[in-house]
C-alpha cells in the first residue's frame, strides 16, 4: 500500500488560523478528489473531530511529549497508508512546548521529517511580517518552513505590502486569505464547540473550502509535501481495559483518542458503544466500562434522569467489571455534579464524591502518572489534565500519584473503590 507524503500546518502563536486553514485545506482537497489523512499535534480532542468532518475519515493525535518516537512513527505511518497526503495540524506556536521544553509542533515536524506550512495572522501588521517569518525560519535549522499562508488580510493594498516584504525571506507564499467574519469557529470554556453543536457548520466548511480553494495555490502546496522518516524504534500501546469494553460515546462523553481504540481492537478486544444521554446501559456482557471525558456539566438534567445508565453501571460493578472514568467520566461516577449555576444533579453514585463547576479553577498541563490499582496498564503513564471543576471526596485511596512536565509533584489524583476508579487525568500512552 502506498504511503502518503506529509506536511505540518503551524503558526507563530495560537489564534493565527491553523484550524481554519487545516479544515479549509482538508475540505478543498477532498472536493478535488485528493485523499487527505488528517492528524493533530498534542492532546487536543476537539480539532480531530473537526478534521474528520472535513476529511471524511478519522484523524489521529500525535503527541511528541506523551508518546514515544516509535509510537508516533507507527501512528503517522498507519494514518498515511493508502492516502495521498498526510496533513498534520500543529498546536499553539511552532516552538511552544510543555513546561519542560518538550512536545512542540517543531519537535513533531523534526521527528517525522516533515516540512512546515506557516500560517501567519497579518492583522495589525504589514512589513514586520518578514522579520517574524525570518526569525522562525532560522531559529531551528532542522525544522524547515517550506511555505507561507497569510491569514486575515485586510485589503488588496495590505496584500501588496505583505507580499513585497515577504519576498526577502525567499520562502514561497502559497496564498493570502482575506479577513471575513464567517471564517470564525465559536468557542467555549474548554475550547471549540463540537461540529454537531454548530447548526451552520456544513455551510462554514463549504465557505472555508471555497475560500482556501480561491486564495491558496493547492498545487504548489501539495508539491511541498515530503516523505515520512522511517520508524526508528518500537511502538508501545496501552493494553485494553478488558476483553469486551463498553465505551460511553455521545455529546457528554466525546473525548476519545482514536489511537487507544485502534490499539485495543488490534489487541483483540471487542468494543461496544453506548449513549448515557440516550439513557442506554453498557452492554451487560462487557467486562470493562470506559467513561471518557467530555461535557457532562452541560447535560446535568439528562444524565440525572438516565436511570438505565445508572442501573447498568451498578450492575456492572456488582458483577465485578472494571469501571474507569476520565475527567467528565470521573465526574459521572460520583454522587452529584453541581453545575455552574449551583444546581445539583444526581450522578451514578459509584464513588462517594461530589464534583462542582460553580467554583471554577482552571487546571491544565501534562502529567506523569504512577499507579498501583486494578488498571491493567503499566505503573507509569503519560497523560494530561484540563478542567475547571473540582472534586470533593475523602476516605478513598487516590488512583494516581502525579508529577507535572517539569517533574514537580502534584496532589494525588482521583480515587478507586474496588474495581471502580477514575481521575481528572486523560491517559495518552505508557511513560
Amino acid at each position: 500500500m502506498s504511503l502518503a507524503k506529509g506536511m505540518v500546518i503551524a503558526a507563530p502563536r495560537s489564534g493565527s488560523g491553523k484550524t481554519l486553514v487545516t479544515l479549509g485545506l482538508l475540505a478543498a482537497l477532498r472536493q478535488r478528489g485528493v485523499n487527505v489523512a488528517p492528524a493533530k499535534t498534542g492532546p487536543d480532542y476537539i480539532d480531530p473531530v473537526f478534521h474528520a468532518e472535513a476529511a471524511g475519515h478519522a484523524s489521529v493525535n500525535l503527541d511528541p511529549w506523551a508518546m514515544s518516537p516509535g509510537q508516533i512513527a507507527a501512528l503517522a505511518t498507519r494514518q498515511a497508508s493508502g492516502a495521498d497526503l498526510l496533513l498534520v495540524e500543529g498546536v499553539m506556536g511552532l516552538f511552544d512546548a510543555a513546561a519542560d521544553g518538550n512536545g512542540s509542533t517543531a519537535d513533531l515536524a523534526e521527528m517525522l521529517g516533515l516540512p512546515v506550512i506557516f500560517v501567519i495572522d497579518a492583522d495589525k501588521q504589514s512589513q514586520s511580517i518578514a522579520a517574524l517569518v525570518s526569525g522562525f525560519a532560522h531559529w531551528r535549522p532542522a525544522v524547515r518552513i517550506a511555505g507561507i499562508i497569510v491569514n486575515r488580510v485586510a485589503s488588496a493594498r495590505h496584500e501588496r505590502m505583505l507580499a513585497a516584504s515577504l519576498r526577502a525571506t525567499a520562502i514561497p507564499v502559497l496564498g493570502f486569505i482575506p479577513r471575513h467574519a464567517d471564517l470564525i469557529i465559536p468557542e467555549r470554556h474548554l475550547g471549540l464547540t463540537l461540529p454537531g453543536e454548530i447548526a451552520t457548520f456544513a455551510g462554514f466548511l463549504d465557505f472555508a473550502a471555497q475560500t482556501i480553494g480561491d486564495f491558496v495555490d493547492l498545487d504548489a502546496l501539495q508539491s511541498l509535501a515530503a516523505p515520512l522518516l522511517p520508524p526508528a524504534a518500537t511502538s508501545m500501546a496501552l493494553p485494553p481495559l478488558g476483553q469486551h469494553i463498553a465505551i460511553a460515546c455521545d455529546a457528554a462523553f466525546a473525548f476519545l483518542y482514536s489511537h487507544l481504540l485502534e490499539g485495543w481492537r488490534a489487541a483483540g478486544a471487542e468494543l461496544s458503544l453506548f449513549s448515557p444521554l440516550a439513557d442506554e446501559a453498557p452492554n451487560p456482557t462487557a467486562d470493562a466500562i470506559f467513561l471518557p471525558g467530555g461535557y457532562p456539566e452541560l447535560h446535568g438534567p439528562a444524565l440525572a434522569a438516565a436511570t438505565h445508565f445508572h442501573s447498568g453501571l451498578r450492575a456492572a460493578r456488582d458483577r465485578d467489571a472494571l469501571i474507569y472514568g476520565e475527567c467528565g467520566g470521573f465526574m459521572a461516577l460520583g454522587e452529584a455534579l453541581i453545575d455552574k449555576d449551583g444546581t445539583s444533579h444526581s450522578m451514578s453514585g459509584l464513588l462517594p464524591m461530589t464534583t462542582r463547576m460553580d467554583r471554577p479553577k482552571r487546571v491544565l498541563g501534562y502529567r506523569r502518572l504512577i499507579h498501583d490499582s486494578p488498571l491493567p496498564w503499566p505503573p507509569g503513564l503519560n497523560g494530561h489534565e484540563f478542567h475547571y471543576s473540582s472534586a470533593k471526596q475523602s476516605g478513598l485511596p487516590p488512583l494516581f500519584e502525579a508529577l507535572d512536565a517539569e517533574g514537580v509533584r502534584q496532589l494525588p489524583m482521583g480515587a478507586f473503590l474496588g474495581r471502580v476508579m477514575g481521575s481528572y487525568a486523560h491517559v495518552i500512552a505508557p511513560a
